[in-house]
Order: C-alpha cells, then sequence, then structure tokens
C-alpha cells in the first residue's frame, strides 16, 4: 500500500537524525531482549514526550512494538525491561545530577534512564535512543551526564510576514502574512528536534523588532504566544521574546522610552505582568539595542548598563532574564580614519560596565569582534568581563559561510573558540570553561546559536546543514566534544552506520570549513562579500563604506595594523600572552596575520611562500577540494537514497561553480593591485 506523502518525506530528510532506521540484526536482538516492555515512573507532559520518543525509537529501530506501564511514585525514571516489583532507583547515583542531567544505568535485568526532573528523563531517552541507533552495545549505557551550561538557546531571526532574516532554507516555521501559522504540528517536530540535543530556550522572532513584531506582547497577540509556548513546554524548552526598546511609546503613546523614567519603569513592570499572565515560564527577553539603527539607552544619554536593568527589574518578580546583544557598535566611521576600529566596539562599551549589571541580565556575546566571519579571532570580552553573566553567541545560519548552498561544518571553527586559552585566571580560563560557569561564578551563563532553519522540506536547505543546528546542540550540551566525534555521531543516526558513508561524509565535513575559507577571504581578513546580502566575492564591496570592514590594500600589501604599537591598539584588550602573540607580526597565528598586521605580498609566510603566492595558491586549492568532495559523494551512490543523494550532487555543483568564481575574483584583484605573477603559471585574469 502506498504511504501517505508525509510519511515518504519523513524517511528520508525531514526526521534529520531523529529516522530511527532499523538496527543490525545481532545489534538489535540484543536491545530487543530488553526494549520488549517499559516501567514509566512519573507522569507530566515532558515525560509523555519521553515515553511517546522511546515507543516511537524502539518501534523504527528494533521493529518492536513495547508494553508500557506506569507507576507516579513521585520519582522520574525509564526503566525497560523490568517487572515493577523489582523496581529499586539507586539513590546516591541521582544525587549527582542536576536539575536537567540523566543517568542510564544497567540493571539486574534491564536498564534505567532517571533523572531529577522530566526534563533530565527526556534527555536521557534521547541519548539512550542515539546510542542504540549507532550500533553501540547494551554493555557501555552506564553513565551520568549532566549539561555543562544552564543556557542553551536558539535564538530565530523570523519576522511575522515570514521572511527570515540571513534565512536560507524558505519560510517561517512559526509565522505567515503577519499571522502566527495555525497548524503547529511542524512546531512541535522541530521543538523534537530541539529536545534531542538537550536545547532548552528558543526565542520565536527576529532580534530587529519591526512593527508587527512589537506587537507580540500585546493582548492581541499573547494567547497565540501562548499556544506556541505550550508546544515548546512538551519538550522542556522555554520560550523567549526578542522586544523593541521602544514600545512603550510604538504601543501605548509614551513620549519616551528612557530608562530612567519612572513612567517608563512602571510600564514595562505592568507589560511583564501581563506577559507573564499568559506565559508563566517564559525565558525573558533578547535586546538588541543601540546597533545597526536600533533604538536603545544612548538615544537618552543612558548606558547598556542603565538600559538592561530596567528590563531586569521589570523581569525579576518573574524569574525572568534579559539576555542584551554585545553586538552594539553604534560606530559607523568613514572609511579614511584609520584610528576607529570596529573591532574594539564591544570591549570599550562594555567592559566600563563589568559588575554594574543586575544578575538576571545576561550578555550575549559574539564568538568574535567583528560578524560571524570564516575566521577572525575571540572576542577579548571574553576573559575580560569577571563579574557579568555571559553567554556566547554563535552564527548556525551561514551568513559569510556559503549561505547553505555550500557544505562548511562550523563545529571545528566553533571548537577553537570554545578550547581557547584566554589566560584571564591563568592557564585553563578558556572560553568554554567561562561560559560554562567554572572560571567565574555566575547566576546564568551558556549558549546561543542563530538559527538556520527554515520551512524547507529538509529544514536546512542543504542537507549537509543539518550537521551544523545537531553540531551546536550537542556542543552546547557538553563542549568538550571534538568536532570528529560529532561528525561521527551525525552521520551515522542521518545516514547510515555503513563504514564508508561514515567515513567519506565524515571527512567532507571536517574538511569543509577549511576549504570555504581556503577559496574566499585569506588569513582572517574576512569580508570581501558582496554588500547586504554577503553572498558571493566582492572584494571591494565593503572598502569604502561605514560599517567599519576594511582590508586596506594597495598595490604594496593588505591588512589592518591593530597593533598597540602604531595601529589601533585591538591587539591589547588580550591578556598576556595573548596580547604579546598578536602585537608580534612573527608570532601572530598566520590565519589571522591579515587581521592583526598590514603585510606586505612579497612577505615570506612561515611555509616559505609570499604573501601572494599564498593567496593565489590556496584560491586554486579551495576549488580542487571542493572537487574532490563531489568525486567522494558520488562514490557513495546506491549507499544513500537516491533524493538525498542527489541534492547533495546539486549542492556541490553550485558549491565548485561559487568556488571558481571566489578564486578568479580574489585573484584577479590582487594580481591587478600588487603586478606580481603566480609562479606557477596558472589562468588569472
Amino acid at each position: 500500500m502506498k504511504r501517505p506523502k508525509e510519511a515518504q518525506r519523513r524517511d528520508k530528510a525531514y526526521d534529520c537524525w531523529l529516522a530511527y532506521r532499523p538496527l543490525e540484526d545481532s545489534m538489535a536482538r540484543e536491545y530487543r531482549s530488553i526494549c520488549a516492555r517499559a516501567v514509566v515512573l512519573g507522569q507530566s507532559p515532558v515525560m509523555d514526550s519521553a515515553i511517546e520518543e522511546l515507543e516511537r525509537g524502539i518501534r523504527g529501530i528494533l521493529d518492536i512494538e513495547p508494553e508500557i506501564s506506569r507507576i507516579d511514585i513521585g520519582i522520574r525514571a525509564l526503566i525497560l525491561g523490568m517487572d515493577s516489583d523489582d523496581i529499586s532507583i539507586p539513590g546516591k547515583d541521582i544525587e549527582t545530577l542536576n536539575p536537567e542531567g540523566f543517568i542510564i544505568k544497567g540493571l539486574r535485568d534491564g536498564i534505567l534512564i532517571a533523572g531529577k526532573t522530566d526534563r533530565g528523563v527526556l534527555y536521557g531517552t534521547f541519548e539512550f535512543l542515539r546510542r542504540m541507533q549507532m550500533g553501540l552495545s547494551i554493555d557501555s549505557l552506564h553513565f551520568a551526564e549532566n549539561p555543562a551550561a544552564g543556557i542553551r538557546m536558539v535564538n530565530h531571526w523570523d519576522n511575522m510576514n515570514g521572511s527570515i532574516e540571513r534565512g536560507y532554507a524558505g519560510n517561517s516555521i512559526f509565522f505567515r502574512d503577519n499571522r502566527f501559522i495555525s497548524d503547529k504540528s511542524r512546531i512541535r517536530d522541530y521543538a523534537r528536534l530541539l529536545a534531542s540535543l538537550g536545547i532548552n530556550g528558543v526565542t520565536i522572532n527576529n532580534v530587529n523588532v519591526h512593527e508587527h513584531e512589537t506587537r507580540l506582547i500585546t493582548k492581541e497577540l499573547l494567547p497565540e504566544v501562548a499556544a506556541l509556548a505550550d508546544v515548546f513546554r512538551d519538550y522542556g524548552i522555554r520560550l523567549y521574546l526578542s522586544i523593541n526598546y521602544s514600545s512603550p511609546m510604538e504601543l501605548d503613546g509614551l513620549d519616551t522610552a528612557d530608562p530612567l523614567d519612572e513612567a517608563v519603569q512602571d510600564w514595562w513592570c505592568q507589560k511583564a505582568a501581563e506577559i507573564y499572565s499568559y506565559v508563566p515560564d517564559l525565558g525573558g527577553f533578547l535586546v538588541k539595542a543601540d546597533s545597526e539603527f536600533r533604538p536603545g539607552p544612548f538615544t537618552y544619554r543612558r548606558n547598556h548598563a542603565e538600559g538592561a536593568n530596567m528590563l531586569a527589574k521589570a523581569l525579576e518578580p518573574f524569574g525572568g532574564i534579559v539576555i542584551w546583544r554585545c553586538f552594539v557598535y553604534n560606530c559607523l566611521q568613514d572609511w579614511r580614519d584609520r584610528e576607529t576600529d570596529r573591532a574594539n566596539a564591544a570591549y570599550d562599551n562594555f567592559m566600563p560596565l563589568d559588575g554594574k549589571f543586575m544578575d538576571n541580565v545576561v550578555l550575549q556575546i559574539k564568538n568574535g569582534p567583528m560578524d560571524f566571519q570564516v575566521r577572525e579571532p575571540v572576542s577579548p570580552l571574553f576573559g575580560g568581563l569577571k563579574e557579568t553573566c555571559q553567554i556566547l553567541e554563535l552564527q548556525i545560519t551561514q551568513e559569510y559561510t556559503g549561505q547553505q548552498k555550500h557544505v562548511c561544518f562550523l563545529v571545528p571553527q566553533w571548537k577553537e573558540v570554545l578550547d581557547f586559552e584566554t589566560w584571564c585566571e591563568g592557564p585553563g580560563s578558556t572560553v568554554k570553561s567561562l561560559v560554562c560557569g567554572s572560571v567565574y561564578p555566575q547566576k546564568h551563563c551558556g549558549f546561543a546559536g542563530v538559527s538556520n532553519i527554515g520551512d524547507n522540506a529538509n529544514w536546512t536547505g542543504h542537507i549537509l546543514a543539518q550537521a551544523n543546528l545537531y553540531g551546536y546542540g550537542r556542543l552546547a550540551w557538553n563542549p568538550g566534544l571534538s568536532s570528529e566525534e560529532i561528525a561521527d555521531e551525525w552521520v551515522r543516526l542521518t545516514f547510515s552506520n555503513d563504514p564508508d558513508v561514515v567515513e567519506t561524509i565524515g571527512e567532507i565535513l571536517l574538511k569543509s570549513w577549511e576549504t570555504y575559507e581556503l577559496y574566499t577571504s585569506p588569513l582572517g581578513i574576512g569580508w570581501m562579500v558582496n554588500p547586504n546580502h554577503h553572498y558571493g566575492p566582492s572584494v571591494d564591496g565593503y572598502e569604502y563604506s561605514p560599517w567599519g570592514t576594511y582590508h586596506r590594500a594597495d598595490w604594496l600589501g593588505i591588512g589592518v595594523d591593530r597593533t598597540v604599537a602604531g595601529g589601533t591598539g585591538f591587539a591589547g584588550r588580550y591578556h598576556k600572552p595573548n596580547a604579546e602573540m598578536y602585537e608580534d607580526m612573527d608570532k601572530c597565528p598566520e590565519e589571522l596575520l591579515l587581521f592583526f598586521h598590514r603585510v606586505e605580498y612579497r612577505h615570506r609566510l612561515k611555509s616559505g611562500k609570499t604573501l601572494i603566492q599564498h593567496i593565489y595558491d590556496t584560491h586554486f586549492e579551495g576549488v580542487e577540494r571542493v572537487e574532490e568532495f563531489r568525486r567522494k559523494w558520488l562514490s557513495l551512490e546506491g549507499k544513500i537514497d537516491k533524493e538525498r543523494f542527489d541534492a547533495v550532487i546539486d549542492k556541490l555543483d553550485i558549491q565548485i561553480r561559487d568556488a571558481k568564481e571566489w578564486r578568479d575574483v580574489v585573484n584577479s584583484y590582487f594580481f591587478r593591485k600588487s603586478g606580481i605573477p603566480d609562479e606557477k603559471g596558472r589562468k588569472i585574469y
């Protein structure tokens, strides 16, 4: 019998890493022995989600229908393969867990999945199914896990008209035509995907809050917000809202939004009470203020702490937090000005305010000082701020890294950020330690990722881009995981445990970020993209703009002097020995050389090549690597379903075409600037 269209779609790209394919017979027999029955201890909507997932997974992976029995004795657990009379929960093991942690433990005749809360049980259920799908032995199921940080959220830049700012996978799954989408089934599927990664927060609307989105906090739309919160709540996910700082003026006609004005403060207190009457567990507000023409406290000559604290006081009685983005440069500059430096802006704005924010204010700091470039240094606010709650913002959506037309697995980039040693308190003061709260005490800390999903049939446009959402969630749960481990998991869960499939796709993923960098902008200089949409090469696209994104290339060399000795001083924002490393051209990591230094084309790199030859060689090599990706993918024909196989080939064909365009535009630009030919005599226009 022909299956419904939805079921056919879900067998392939739609379910991402939760497709639950049949397991090989030998391993399946081992699991069937304990999965035929399960006892559920505890009852709640989240526990119901865990049970539903367990049943779905066992049906798909083992082809059996488990018998489920329930006992509500005030404990949160699932026990597989045991009679209820034999149940005993090892209390000393549960004590090691935090409220979202879980334990998976072998018992006399079964497996225990337990947590202090229902969310812990849900996360443990997904982990049990993940390991079963990967074919890991039952003997390995004996461990406990706690999430590394309390905030693990996804930011959506969705607009109510259905568009998504920096969205490359279709339109919003939440909004259409300035209304909420009535059918919540896809949103529920999305909540499953997020919960499987341990994500516990989601912001549904764009940080650039426009007219219609401003009204999300009104009585008119709050019932719809509450309905959406209900869906996510079933999967342990709290809803957040991006708010317009000028809401008192735009919604109720106040003549000011000054955070020190009593009428404004009262307005927000009353508004917070109204919002929480509809959504009692709202996570809080996400705010982008005084950046890219968004309103904020600067209008009233107030600082960020004064602006954020006003909102924090309004949310404090309800347990809400204010997440205040540090992408606040507000420093449009003249391209002729070589002293003003956008890289300094976030540091200069927020370092003087360290310790002045309320403890329910969280600063959301981008991984680098510029704007999600394929390569830039870590923001010096990490390790600079010592008395302020902070979370790391990563961009899952591929704005500057191929816009989900190019394969670019971002986990290796994020790992470099997380493992970066800030030296703020000596060795061990890594970014991951800071954002997980183990260096400085923080009431709130963690991760925010800018979403890469839309209503495309496969969620992310490029099927391999699903690995970035998966990887972000896994790192937010456990930043100690390696890029190789995450790639291996994703391939096995999404495609197959076949060794050729795992090795081939894993190799493509793990080489893809470096490959994208090779054929785009060299050695940390960044940008070189077409203005506004940021897709494709335009070396001088932003060179004379007011946005501070300059490469300063002339006939002698390229790069921005950010040294203390003779440049903008940005290198000095770091702790020693990083500051000394970046200051010295000979010690500066070459992948960031042009970010920190102005370098002549004939300067010899550690490889022995001149800078100009390095530019030529890397851009040719980048194209060759993408062509090799295509050859490797073709070797998997017949081992991957035709729908996904063909879809990836189509994307790789686009990537090859675009990589050649990048190669030819960049190489020709620098050949014409420098007049220095390619030593290998290749075609440069």
